[in-house]
């Protein structure tokens, strides 16, 4: 048994002849009025084969259901038959993947936009064991006075024992004021941050509280200027100076070691730094350092990575490697060399990823101080490290081990800050079993290290005072038991793991029954569809909408069943809806409306009799005016043709020609309007033939009746109707008056421009004339010979719409000052071409030279006496002194220059100038030309174009179209283009535009650095980023050419734009306005 045909998705449907049978049976019913079950069969597609296995539904065959579900492989991007990981994924984020993994593993905390500066100091200062618990043993009642202490315990409790893997750092960033969208500096927010606790804490009873932030991170140093001839120290010398972190320079150094070295170096004053002892009583040559008076607890070392650019005014992040060491001995860093053990063990490092100083990215490697493991903490995401602060496996770190030194644990360790009380107990591993290790890493931004703890300080215990002022034991508390907590923030904690707990059980619970229901579905519609086919045309059947079908088969909750689209105005089963619905068994059809309800139930004998006749009906007209038009067409023909002679209305021949040209429809459209359209004039007459779309042509009447008919039938409401022109009409007289007028105007202008052409043959055609020493010439202005130019060169449709020239006597009036009588402008500049004097050519700019012929003419023709002419000689500059004359002179290179000889008709070498008779006016002209090139350049979002050179020759085209004045009117190419030398690309700018912005445009349009761009104006440089186009004389249209030093690594400009950004927007502001800057009483 052979497959049934099915159609592909990918290929067209092979031409059939179920249309034409259609078209046969409608006709049949039209001719004997009556309709039978066969016809029904044949018009509705009943008697279409039940199909399977089609890859798409088939809209022509209603017994058609498949591919109303996809494949048992397949799936949809919507609906019951999505994917199920699609499915889940649409419930929104599964709240299990925010479980904690258990209370020993470290919370993250959300980043708002910006905040991973913030995110990671506070995860440095909640992993400092002794900080978290002075946080949280502060007051109730202080807390309530202090926002921001209230919401750091809140955070370090939520760190503490939350169930989630990460916190909500929100109502901390909120209630510091901080810009969530502005990324900070770590160090400058770790600095503020400490100051205000520090404040906040002044008024708290808990001894522990009260001085955390001073007995944790504060020393000491002070600044000792010694004399070299009396030794003594400065009274300064003497003043002790608080310090929260060590600021270390990195650029130059490459260890710990070399920094702190440089840091504490001496340094000599001699010569203009001498320094003025008081002892001595003058200047003289002293030394000067920092000493390290008393070292905190925790000793945050700062890398001063970012370095300011004097040339650039911007700052650099310096992304050389740095060593430091896994433990550090401080006890030679004194001023005073401890009998003490000094001996600081590596607790965190802050990491700023990224080259860019007001972007990039912050992240925490810490030390977990109960197991000693090592944490990564990059806002939501922490990962354990294991034993090495990078990573066991790390590879973007260097580690090396160190020779063993076993430490020697004396006495108590006395440090800034020593309070026994406030002492908690660090299991530190045996100094003797311990290899010390370096480290290395291009990003490391702050180093955090922790006092190591002796065994006597393990054997103390704090004794602190509870927020009821009761003295009491303090334990050590070092799990993250929520049972740790203070009743206060334990209830709190407690609350939000019963909210999250329920919304996981929420979650679970809407994840079950959704997944349940689609199941449910799916199930339904692969059962309905199975029994949805009509076996047999015996076997009842009903109609439903395919449209609701397709909604019933993929959505989880289905609509009521809607039958109506497919009933005709009649309340049956419309005909032309075939494509649209579909033929259902009795059973399947039971089941869908006993569930959705809805309807009409429209069965097997609800056909629509009428419908079937009205469309019988429209197709025999159809055929008729499809015979009727093809039979006009050919006569359309005809007339074009020129071979019908007995035509008796007026068309339009546009029109006529457009009808023919279209295709044979069944019935007329837009189109088919207005045949006599462009011939009516608006006084509702034949237009005169003269007028512009107004031929036409005589057609025979009942081809004129046909056009006519269809004109009605497509506009019934036009109020003007189709006008009907007989042979007989007349054109419209006040239209043929007008229209005379007009080419009577035309033709007389027309004699006018023809006239003056052949009067001025080489000005007209704009060609240059040699010029001739101690001749008579005269000037007229560059501009207005070029609207003269234009206006009697122009033709047809701009005859009469071309601008004409002003009169010569305005002119003329306007090229001399008022204070001296003299001229504004200077003439156009002289040039030798071919043994010959000629004049530059310009548009615009200047006064150009006429013959004395033309002048006479142009007063003529254009209303000016001769008398007022601006005369011009062209002379030798000696004989122009001579006469005490002044004139323009013109530079003209030595063999090209030169006047006539008599005899052999050569140029001798000395210079030419053009004296002019009235002279011009330097003053008044160089100050009208001041002013011109002030508003030249005064331009915005105007086109200069920039051509790359790649090779070590500049083309000379380039440089010519650089040093070459702009021609407003030449038409130029504003797309990017390739070109043998290079790329060219045009840029919109404005006078305004400084270099730097320049630069930018080319970096972005062509990928040149901007450190690495040469610019040229033809041989001029372009240097100065804070200069402007204007300062360099840069018009619009101008052409530079820029070439790449290749100085410079390429680096994506991205990075200078956000540089940009936060520098201009945010640099100076820092934390200006929140919380962190704001001085109030403690």
């Amino acid at each position: 048994m052979n497959r049934p045909t099915t159609r592909s998705k990918n290929k067209k449907p092979k031409p059939s002849n179920d249309v034409d049978k259609i078209s046969d049976t409608l006709r049949k019913i039209h001719a004997s009025g009556e309709i039978t079950q066969d016809d029904i069969n044949q018009l509705y597609n009943i008697e279409k084969p039940i199909c399977q296995g089609c890859r798409v539904n088939a809209k022509d065959n209603p017994n058609c259901f498949c591919g109303l579900i996809p494949s048992p492989n397949g799936s949809r991007k919507s609906g019951i038959w999505q994917k199920m990981s699609d499915v889940i994924q649409s419930l929104g984020p599964d709240p299990f993947k925010e479980l904690r993994a258990s209370l020993d593993s470290p919370a993250g905390l959300t980043n708002l936009g910006a905040t991973c500066y913030a995110n990671s100091i506070l995860q440095c200062l909640y992993m400092n064991t002794t900080f978290r618990k002075g946080v949280l043993s502060i007051e109730v009642d202080v807390l309530r006075k202090q926002p921001v202490l209230d919401q750091l315990a809140r955070l370090f409790a939520q760190l503490h024992a939350s169930k989630r893997a990460f916190v909500d750092s929100a109502p901390f960033i909120k209630t510091l004021e901080l810009d969530n969208g502005v990324q900070q500096d770590s160090h400058e927010f770790l600095t503020l941050l400490l100051s205000l606790l520090e404040r906040c804490l002044s008024n708290s009873r808990s001894v522990v509280a009260r001085t955390i932030v001073q007995d944790r991170f504060r020393g000491s140093v002070s600044h000792v200027t010694t004399c070299s001839r009396c030794g003594k120290d400065s009274e300064a010398s003497s003043k002790i100076e608080d310090f929260y972190e060590l600021e270390l320079n990195v650029l130059g150094l490459k260890s710990l070691d070399e920094s702190l070295d440089d840091y504490l170096r001496v340094e000599e004053l001699n010569g203009e730094n001498q320094y003025f002892c008081e002892s001595c009583e003058t200047r003289v040559d002293a030394s000067r350092s920092i000493k390290l008076r008393t070292l905190p607890r925790v000793l945050n070392i700062q890398l001063k990575r970012y370095v300011f650019l004097p040339k650039t005014t911007t700052k650099k992040k310096i992304t050389s490697a740095f060593s430091f060491p896994r433990e550090l001995d401080m006890r030679k860093r004194l001023c005073d060399p401890a009998q003490v053990d000094l001996i600081y063990d590596l607790s965190a490092i802050l990491i700023h990823k990224g080259t860019a100083v007001n972007s990039g990215h912050y992240i925490a490697h810490i030390r977990d101080e109960k197991t000693g493991q090592w944490w990564e903490f990059d806002d939501e995401h922490v990962s354990n490290l294991g034993d090495h602060p990078f990573g066991e496996d790390s590879s973007g770190h260097k580690s090396k081990p160190a020779q063993k030194e076993p430490l020697v644990h004396s006495s108590p360790v006395s440090v800034a800050g020593d309070a026994t009380d406030d002492v908690l107990p660090q299991f530190a591993e045996n100094g003797d079993s311990e290899h010390s290790e370096i480290f290395s890493s291009a990003d490391a931004y702050m180093l955090m290290y922790n006092l190591r703890q002796t065994n006597a300080h393990l054997q103390k215990t704090s004794m602190v005072l509870n927020a009821n002022n009761i003295e009491t034991e303090r334990t050590n508390c070092t799990s993250n038991d929520i049972t740790s907590l203070p009743s206060y923030l334990r209830d709190e904690v407690d609350e939000l793991n019963a909210s999250y707990v329920e919304a996981c059980h929420q979650y679970k619970l809407q994840k079950e029954t959704t997944l349940h229901l689609i199941e449910e579905r799916r199930q339904e519609v692969r059962l309905i569809l199975s029994e949805a086919p009509v076996q047999s045309f015996e076997e009842p059947f009903y109609w439903i909408s395919a449209n609701w079908l397709r909604l019933w088969v993929d959505n989880i909750m289905p609509p009521v069943l809607d039958n109506t689209l497919i009933q005709c105005s009649h309340g049956k089963v419309h005909m032309a809806e075939v494509g649209s619905m579909k033929r259902l068994s009795a059973s399947a059809w039971v089941k869908l409306f006993s569930k959705y309800g809805g309807g009409p139930a429209l069965a097997n004998d609800d056909s629509c009799m009428d419908c079937l006749k009205e469309a019988a009906h429209r197709l025999v007209c159809a055929d008729s005016y499809r015979d009727r038009r093809k039979s006009v067409k050919e006569l359309a023909d005809s007339v074009l043709s020129g071979n019908c002679s007995d035509g008796t209305y007026y068309v339009s021949k546009a029109w006529l020609q457009q009808w023919v040209k279209r295709k044979i429809t069944d019935a007329p459209s837009e189109a088919d309007a207005g045949p006599t359209a462009s011939i009516s004039c608006p006084h509702g007459q034949l237009m005169p033939e003269q007028a512009a779309g107004a031929r036409r042509l005589l057609v025979p009447e009942n081809l004129w009746l046909f056009f006519y008919e269809d004109a009605v039938t497509v506009n019934p409401d036009d109020p003007l109707g189709c006008p009907s022109f007989p042979i007989s009409s007349e054109q419209c007289s006040q239209c043929s008056e007008k229209i005379s007028e007009v080419a009577c105007l035309e033709d007389t202008l027309r004699a006018v421009k023809n006239k003056q052409r052949e009067n001025h043959e080489k000005l007209a055609a704009g060609k240059s004339f040699p010029l001739l020493p101690y001749h008579e010439y005269n000037l007229l202005p560059s501009g207005w010979l070029t609207t003269w130019r234009n206006y009697v060169n122009a033709s047809g449709k701009n005859t009469l719409s071309c601008d004409e020239p002003e009169s010569l006597d305005s002119v003329i009036d306007k090229l001399t000052c008022e204070k001296h009588l003299r001229l504004l402008e200077r003439p156009l500049d002289l040039v030798h071409k071919r043994g010959a004097i000629f004049q530059k050519v310009s548009l615009t700019d200047g006064l150009t030279i006429i013959t004395s012929s033309d002048w006479k003419c142009f007063c003529e023709e254009w209303g000016c006496s001769e008398n007022k002419g601006i005369s011009a000689i062209i002379e030798h500059d000696n004989d122009a002194q001579d006469k005490g004359m002044c004139g323009k002179e013109t530079s003209i290179c030595n063999e090209q220059l030169g006047s006539i000889d008599g005899s052999n008709n050569r140029l001798d070498e000395r210079r030419l100038v053009i004296r002019t008779s009235p002279e011009v006016c330097e003053e008044c002209a160089g100050e009208r030309a001041s002013s011109e090139l002030m508003r030249r350049l005064n331009y915005c979002n105007e086109d200069i174009y920039v051509t790359f050179v790649h090779g070590k020759e500049v083309p000379k085209s380039v440089l010519e179209a650089s040093e070459t004045a702009f021609d407003p009117g030449r038409r130029i190419s504003k797309r990017s283009r390739r070109t043998n030398y290079g790329s060219a690309v045009n840029l919109k700018v404005s006078g305004s535009t400084s270099i730097y912005q320049l630069k930018m445009m080319i970096w972005e349009s062509l990928g040149v650095v901007k450190e690495n761009q040469i610019i040229h104006k033809g041989h001029t440089k372009i240097e100065g980023e804070f200069s402007t186009l204007a300062d360099f004389n840069i018009f619009p249209g101008d052409t530079l050419w820029v070439r790449d030093s290749k100085i410079h690594e390429h680096r994506d400009i991205a990075d200078e734009i956000s540089i940009q950004k936060m520098d201009v927007e945010h640099a100076e502001e820092g934390f200006r306005g929140t919380l962190l800057t704001t001085d109030f009483p403690s």
